[in-house]
């Protein structure tokens, strides 16, 4: 088999760092290849150097046989490349990104439109809205089609389903295997176990260096101290807790005619890890944006730490802890002005600032990093200390919106260990999440569908209830019955 992809010794370093540490590997054209491994192992600078965008240090690299340094030009015309970032221009409309696009490549939407037909056709009903109100999945198949518009023979795709649901990204991998009988080369990057899986074979970087490739089963298997780490022991509740920490009753978000929260009611106990679940336009962000202040309902009750969400929303945001999906900490501060700084906003006393703080760092194990910038730490470092300083005035509650995004599954056990820590000292985790494995390690879960929670539980007991071996397979059987599309 014609190989696609020929990368030989090369090396990549950005100052002290070895990125790229002599790597080397070949895609067979038409192979459906994944590219893995933790955080700063190096795969997005790998992506930029077959992609032109970053000139290797040393070895060499073809790409359809063209060389990625000396023949970028002929490489650019025959790659499409979906960056981890939304690389599209959110205030573009859906046709607008599309032609410009395909303009950048010398065409037309008409004259491509064949190569993109079966995933443009999806969105094309939404071909005048602004790519910044997309969903993420919808926004995905977007991405999707701009980067096939000019029909690429190779297309390289980095962590393209991160925060994405588990239905949203079954649906994208069916594309992938449709544009395989096309025998397009596809490299991938993912977090994600399952997608690993349905590559063919796999590339595992760890630190610049290239530490194995083979298929999916043997690489997971004779990794899985990273990939399949130990689970975590969790004491279960006891039935005798104090008092709700979240009481919700017939809450309802309109915007207009439409109910983005259709009348839900719930409790959750204090230490209770409670998991949020819903495919993307569910209606979970809104509903999360009144139970912390950010937005009032339409109608309904609510009381969060004890405070009335209509009317006492300001003392709701004094009394909880945060952590959004995109990174909140300030990069160019160290890690020990960040944890002042955010503590000073929840009005603690300097005696207690520095107390503390010697202490989260010592837990941590970031004494020797206490004056670090946070730019320069890994991605689940960095996410370890947000949640740390999210907690650090021990709110008796702190909403987690999907906190490990994109982070590979070793650190996020690391992550879920801070988590159990956290309940056991009583205070309440309000998580949302798009790894159904993290879904197992929730006291209780619910599954907004359409805007209404559908199921509420125990993991074991929704398994049961649905008749399903997991809670991927649950999530699935209910977000599959949503009648609105999640725009």
């Amino acid at each position: 088999m014609m190989n696609a992809i020929e990368v030989n010794d090369i090396s990549k370093a950005y100052g002290r760092v070895k990125a790229l540490d002599h790597v080397s590997f070949s895609v067979g054209k038409g192979e459906v290849f994944g590219l893995i491994g933790p955080d700063g192992a190096g795969k997005t600078t790998m992506f930029r150097i077959l992609c032109t965008l970053l000139l290797p240090d040393q070895g060499t690299a073809t790409v359809d046989g063209f060389d990625v340094v000396k023949q970028m030009s002929a490489i650019r015309q025959r790659v499409g490349y979906m960056p981890g970032k939304f690389s599209l221009y959110q205030d573009l409309t859906v046709e607008e990104n599309l032609k410009f696009f395909a303009t950048l490549f010398g065409t037309t939407i008409e004259e491509g439109y064949d190569s993109i037909k079966a995933i443009y056709s999806q969105i094309e009903r939404f071909k005048n809205r602004r790519a910044g109100a997309l969903s993420g999945g919808m926004k995905q198949k977007l991405a999707l089609s701009c980067a096939l518009v000019h029909s690429p023979s190779v297309l390289f795709l980095d962590e393209p389903t991160t925060g994405v649901d588990p239905v949203s990204r079954k649906e994208l991998w069916e594309m992938l295997f449709m544009l395989k009988e096309r025998h397009i080369t596809i490299v991938a990057s993912t977090p994600y176990l399952d997608e690993v899986r349905r590559c063919e074979r796999v590339a595992f970087l760890d630190q610049g260096k290239l530490r194995g490739i083979d298929t999916p089963d043997r690489i997971l298997t004779e990794f899985a101290d990273i990939f399949n780490p130990p689970g975590i022991d969790h004491g279960k509740l006891a039935q005798t807790k104090e008092d709700n920490v979240i009481e919700v009753e017939h809450l309802v978000k309109a915007f207009g005619s439409f109910r983005a929260v259709d009348d839900i009611s719930f409790t959750v106990k204090k230490g209770e890890i409670f998991g949020f679940l819903g495919a993307n336009g569910a209606g979970k962000t809104t509903a999360m944006h009144m139970l912390t202040g950010l937005n009032q309902p339409t109608s309904g009750t609510g009381r969060v730490v004890g405070y009335d969400i209509r009317t006492e929303y300001e003392q709701i945001k004094k009394h909880i802890g945060y952590m959004s999906q995109k990174f909140s900490l300030y990069e160019d501060l160290t890690v020990a002005e960040n944890i002042r700084l955010f503590a000073g906003i929840y009005g603690m006393d300097d005696d207690a600032i520095t107390r503390k703080t010697d202490e989260l760092l010592e837990r941590l194990h970031f004494t020797d990093h206490k004056n670090t910038l946070v730019a320069s730490l890994p991605l689940g470092w960095k996410q370890k200390l947000a949640f740390s300083v999210s907690i650090f005035h021990e709110p008796g509650i702190v909403f987690l919106d999907e906190p490990t995004g994109g982070v590979d599954p070793a650190t996020r056990r690391q992550f879920w260990e801070l988590i159990y820590d956290a309940s056991e000292r009583g205070i309440t985790v309000f998580v949302t999440t798009h790894y159904m494995d993290e879904a197992e390690y929730c006291d209780r879960i619910s599954i907004m569908v359409d805007g209404k929670i559908k199921a509420m539980g125990t993991p074991a007991a929704l398994k049961k209830e649905f008749n399903q071996p997991d809670m991927d397979h649950v999530f699935t059987y209910l977000a599959r019955q949503a009648t609105r599309s999640s725009d």
